[in-house]
Parts: structure tokens; sequence; C-alpha cells
């Protein structure tokens, strides 16, 4: 498997000229809020509609879309890749976390047939407008004040969790600091052992080149997203072997450039 990834001393290649990227960012710091302030407020209207799920996260795709739009950052998935989300089921998802663009080129990138949604700390749900809006996009509230407490939570949300929607995990636990991948924690592994899913791992290239640590306004150029085939964990072996297996893998195409 070829990534293409490009080398860290390597300029930033933008994707559009100047003045277009001019253009667009003038946009988005003019109608950007109003844009996404009207995303923010539909759950209060629309939450308790039949089948507002599903229209309200195709919304935020979208929206994730055209923020990258106006940022002229690009992000690119093989056709063959998501054919394979496309189908994908019963998987619990790990991603790497470099940069604040992460979540952004995933909600792009992966097709509108795979759902997925993310953990969010329970203290972000105190607000009523982002409690209305979480639970209508389907994020999964996790308490984290008790690590035993936050895996039981997110363990039962996933086994309800319809067979084609998965949680994204980060096992890192946060954003890395290195130019590897950092070391993971055994979050991920136990979810899917709990729950019986598979783990699809999904290994994001560049985005920290875009968007480093401590950058507010991110370049343009262009971000690489490549799924890896489901991985299965291996419930005679101790968890510490599963979560390196899986780091491993993810590494090995992390670290093709």
């Amino acid at each position: 498997m070829t990534t293409n990834s490009t080398s860290p001393d390597a300029p930033v290649q933008a994707i559009d000229p100047f003045w277009l990227r001019l253009i667009k960012r003038s946009v988005l710091v003019l109608l950007g809020p109003l844009y996404f302030l009207f995303i923010g407020f539909v759950p209060l209207l629309c939450a308790r509609r039949k089948g507002f799920r599903g229209w309200y996260w195709r919304l935020v795709k979208r929206a994730c879309s055209r923020l990258l739009w106006l940022l002229s950052i690009r992000v690119e998935m093989s056709e063959a890749n998501k054919r394979d989300l496309a189908g994908d089921t019963d998987s619990v998802i790990v991603i790497n976390h470099r940069s604040h663009l992460d979540g952004f080129t995933l909600m792009d990138v992966v097709p509108d047939e795979k759902w997925f949604t993310f953990a969010a700390k329970k203290e972000l749900f105190d607000a009523k407008l982002l409690k209305t809006g979480f639970l209508g996009a389907g994020l999964v509230e996790i308490d984290r004040k008790s690590g035993k407490v936050a895996m039981e939570t997110l363990s039962k949300a996933v086994q309800e969790m319809p067979a084609r929607r998965s949680v994204v995990l980060f096992p890192e636990g946060t954003r890395t600091k290195t130019q590897s991948l950092g070391e993971f924690k055994a979050g991920a592994v136990l979810v899917a052992r709990e729950s019986g899913r598979s783990i699809r791992p999904i290994v994001i290239l560049d985005s920290d080149r875009l968007l480093p640590r401590g950058q507010f306004m991110p370049l343009s150029g262009t971000v690489r997203v490549v799924a890896l085939p489901p991985f299965h964990c291996d419930p005679e072996a101790p968890v510490d072997d599963d979560v390196a297996r899986l780091r491993a893998e993810m590494m090995a195409v992390f670290d093709q450039k």
C-alpha cells in the first residue's frame, strides 16, 4: 500500500492561487459565523422530528466539506477505501490525531453510507445549545472523572449502536507532538472486545503540516486519509498485545513516504 506521504521538510503545496485563497477566506470570515450558528441552532428546532439524525448528519458533513473548501484544503482517499468504508459495519473506528483538522477531514472524505460519531466529554453537554446538537448528531457523552465509568458508558453506547454506525476513538488520547505516532491507550481495544466489533484503523497524513499546534489559521494544501482493513482483536491474547499489533499496523502506513 502506498500513501505518497510528503516529507515533513518539504514545503506545503497550496491548491489554490493566492488571490482565490484570499477571496475564500474573506467569505469564511464574513459569512462563516452565521452559517455555523445556523447549524448549531437547527437541533433546537428540529431534533424531535422523525429522521432528524440522518438529515442532520448529512448537513454537518456538508458543513465540514464547505469549511475545508473555503480554507483551500483538499482531502484525498482512494476510491477503493471509500467503497470499503461505505459497506463497513460492526466496527470501531480509530484514527491518529495530529491536528484540529482531523475530525473535519474525516467528516469530509468518509462516504455518506458510513455513519460515525465521536465521544465527547460530559462537560460539553452542560450548555443547552451544545447538548441538543450533540445528542441530535448522536455524540456519546463521556464522564472522564472515572475511567471505569467512562469505559462502561462507551461500551454500552457502542453495543446499542446500529451496525452501520461506528464511534471514532483516538488511541493516542490527544494530539501528538512527535513526528511519529504516540503511544496507544487500550480503550479502543477494550471497547472492541466487549462489543464484539472489529476495529477499522484510519491513518491521517499531513494534517499537522497544514495546522500544527499553536497555529490558528491553517495553510492551504492536501491531507491524505488511508483506511486499513478491519483489525480483529484476539480475545485469547493479552490486551497489550492487541494494542501493540494495532499500532504497528497503523505505523506501517504512517511511516511510508
